[in-house]
């Protein structure tokens, strides 16, 4: 691996980004800095962001400088105000040794006239969104004519967000002979377009592969119903304690509602999108930026240029109808080396999408289900301990404290006081996720049943290693399962509420999209009687008695089904006690009744 200094960086630039931490040079930076120190043609770089991009373009522009020539002598173009603040931030900082140069950020949300002004003294590295420079170049208060070295950073962005008319009318302005370098994640036809037009022979090198994610991102997806994808973000959050991300979603009406929704239920997260004022938006970011927000809600456009290093993950609320966005979405975690998680989280109508972006970044997305309950607990629970373990105990501040606390709790043995910390700290997140339903729509291979008007389902999808009925007992089919929220507590209660008299029950196999429980013989009439025409959430109930050879199982009832929950078994039954008769609301069973809030710490 080449050092900076085998790369041609002078002395002065070293000894800068040696003290900003750079040690050896990225895998772009080693293509491209040789390139624009000593080629004279135009290069075309297919990186994506976190690669390192600005060191590469910034050190070469930046030692390529004519210092006794006070003009504009490089263009960098930038789709953002964020981005141009970034790179305008990071030459200075590069260029802290070398006295007198002159970097000048030009964007609109900030005052033209004190732009014009620094402009009339002279700079010689403008960094600019293509609007604001334009209304400079029509107001005549800037020229390029100096202008050598033209660099366009994330081109396909600022295509994107409309600004080829802008670009164009800009390009037109500078020398044809200038060298001119184009950094972009993807490679659309207006960006060929724009290489044919105004660079000559450009070189192409690629980082990784055309159009390709960051290496070090793995892309997973969630599967849920639409109504389900909310209670499935919380539940993601909740597995990643530690959790650091932005969470896309395609409208500014749904950014708000999600991050309200979430600053409601106690997350530490706030919203970024095109309503809010500049002042609103710096706001925003900055606590973002120094992670005093755990969680960014945005969309696309507000997100661009917003350069953080360490998001753990990406969270797309639903895939984005452009295949791109997606790789730029992606691409803001897994930088500098860091991995990083892209999670979707879709429904069944979007899986097309997520197929056509497969092909396209090169990778799979891997299957995951919905955290549980006691997964989220378990891993919390981990996380409180983990942090007690490593937390700080600043004894000369805390020590004149203690005495008074050792008397309050020294009644309490050591496993007492860890059992009240765990407790005070978690009662609400158990409470939560108590009895909680799986969220996950059931794979592609499991057949859901058809439901008509009158709710009877089709046989075809049954399961057909479903044991029959134990003896003295009678199997019923239902049309409820676990994709409905629908759990045993669900059934038992609906029972004593629907059913007269007592009824033992037996064995219950929950499957996704149906349920076969036994009840005693003589009794499954009456169940399915009281059962039919009733609803569960808006879902119309049907049950029958399971006689039919489809709910036989192959092995003569000796084999267990595999999504069998466990309740039940050979000897031991359900006894239906009727405590709960008198004031039984099976409707409120289900998850989707408000819950109470979940404060995160």
């Amino acid at each position: 691996m080449k050092t900076f200094q085998e790369l041609g960086i002078c002395d002065k630039i070293l000894k800068a980004i040696t003290e900003l931490g750079y040690e050896n040079p990225m895998p772009v930076q080693e293509q491209v800095i040789p390139h624009l120190l000593n080629e004279e043609t135009d290069l075309v770089a297919l990186a994506q962001t976190g690669t390192g991009k600005t060191a590469a373009f910034g050190l070469p522009v930046i030692q390529r400088i004519d210092l006794s020539l006070r003009q504009p002598q490089a263009l960098i173009l930038s789709p953002t105000r964020e981005l141009c603040l970034q790179i305008a931030g990071d030459l200075t900082d590069y260029s802290q040794y070398i006295n007198g140069l002159s970097i000048l950020p030009v964007y609109g949300g900030s005052s033209i006239e004190s732009q014009i002004r620094t402009l009339k003294k002279g700079v010689h590295i403008i960094v600019a969104t293509p609007g604001r420079l334009l209304d400079l170049i029509e107001r005549r208060t800037v020229q390029l004519d100096h202008v050598s070295t033209v660099i366009m950073d994330e081109a396909d962005e600022m295509l994107n967000m409309g600004f080829l008319d802008s670009i164009n009318a800009i390009l037109s302005q500078v020398p044809q002979e200038r060298k001119m370098l184009l950094f972009s994640a993807t490679m659309p036809r207006e960006i060929e377009q724009i290489a044919r037009t105004y660079m000559h022979n450009p070189q192409e090198i690629v980082i990784g592969s055309r159009n390709e994610g960051a290496e070090n991102v793995r892309h997973v997806y969630y599967m849920v119903h639409a109504k389900d994808k909310y209670p499935a973000l919380k539940r993601i959050a909740d597995y990643y304690p530690s959790i650091y991300g932005i969470i896309f979603c395609r409208t500014r009406k749904e950014t708000q509602e999600i991050a309200d929704q979430l600053i409601a239920d106690g997350y530490n997260a706030d919203s970024l999108h095109g309503e809010l004022s500049q002042t609103q938006r710096d706001a925003v970011m900055q606590k973002f930026r120094l992670r005093n927000l755990q969680l960014l809600v945005a969309t696309d456009v507000a997100a661009r240029g917003l350069d953080v290093t360490d998001l753990t993950h990406v969270i797309n609320y639903g895939l984005p109808d452009d295949i791109e966005t997606y790789t730029h979405r992606s691409g803001r975690t897994g930088r500098a080396g860091k991995s990083g998680i892209s999670v979707a989280i879709v429904h069944s109508r979007e899986k097309s999408k997520m197929r056509a972006i497969e092909k396209i970044i090169g990778k799979k997305f891997e299957r995951r289900l919905v955290p549980t309950g006691e997964q989220i607990c378990e891993k919390q629970l981990f996380n409180l301990a983990d942090r007690i373990e490593k937390v700080k105990v600043n004894e000369e501040e805390i020590g004149k404290y203690l005495p008074n606390i050792y008397r309050k709790l020294g009644w309490l043995t050591e496993q007492d006081l860890i059992k009240r910390i765990v407790s005070l700290e978690f009662n609400r997140l158990i409470d939560y996720y108590r009895d909680t339903p799986d969220l996950d729509i059931p794979d592609e291979n499991t057949r859901k049943p058809k439901e008509g008007n009158n709710a009877k389902e089709g046989k075809k999808g049954r399961n057909k290693d479903i044991r029959t009925a134990e003896a003295g007992f009678e199997r019923i089919y239902i049309n409820l399962g676990k994709a409905h929220g629908f759990f045993p507590p669900n059934l038992i209660d609906m029972i004593n509420s629907l059913v007269p008299g007592r009824i033992n029950i037996g064995r219950i196999d929950l499957l996704p999209a149906y349920s076969l429980f036994d009840v005693e013989k003589g009794s499954a009439k009456k169940v399915v009687a009281a059962l039919k025409g009733n609803e569960f959430y808006g879902h119309r109930i049907y049950a029958e008695v399971a006689t039919d050879k489809d709910y036989v199982a192959k092995g003569k009832g000796k084999r267990k089904s595999k999504e069998s929950n466990g309740y039940g078994s050979n000897d031991k039954h359900y006894g239906n006690s009727r405590k709960s008769a008198s004031n039984s609301r099976f409707k409120q069973e289900r998850h989707s009744a408000k819950p109470h809030k979940n404060k995160k710490k």
